[in-house]
């Protein structure tokens, strides 16, 4: 038998949505904004912890104020489907130097690596050095990154 998530009520949901503008909040804050008791806060955080629908907090990092100002999207397409090359991919690109992160894809690609790197150059240097040389890769497209703005699309999945 299936197990159902709990469903979320609108202090769930409300409590979601600040966070999501500001994970630093404190709990008096979040409980003012919202319309509960600080108490009421701390122990729905913690329940949506545990439910996994919190994995963790991030501070949202300007990449280009640390020398970062080129970003790309580099489709993989590994050469087998092997588990084990597959596995030695997936275990390696994320620790790359510049991978933001790593999307497995069904399609034509099998991955999406998102990368920041100094200036092109670097971009370069890094799909030769890590793409290029791993064993598991095929082929790799790379799409350069103009603009990034955040979505908020994922509040109607809470209602």
């Amino acid at each position: 038998m299936e197990s159902k998530k709990p469903e979320l009520d609108r202090v769930d949901r409300a409590l979601l949505r600040a966070l999501s503008v500001n994970a630093r909040a404190s709990g008096a804050a979040l409980a003012s904004e919202i319309g509960v008791a600080e108490s009421t806060v701390s122990l729905r955080l913690r329940r949506l912890q545990q439910l996994g629908h919190i994995r963790g907090y991030r501070a949202n990092i300007d990449l280009a104020a640390l020398g970062a100002s080129l970003q790309a999207l580099i489709s993989v397409r590994l050469a087998k489907h092997a588990r084990g090359q597959i596995d030695d991919f997936r275990n390696a690109a994320p620790h790359w130097p510049g991978v933001i992160g790593l999307f497995h894809t069904a399609g034509a690609d099998d991955y999406l690596l998102h990368v920041a790197a100094a200036d092109a150059s670097h971009l370069r240097d890094f799909v030769l050095e890590h793409l290029a040389e791993h064993p598991a890769v095929a082929h790799t497209e790379t799409n350069l990154i103009f603009e990034y703005v955040d979505g908020d699309g994922w509040q109607d999945l809470v209602k």
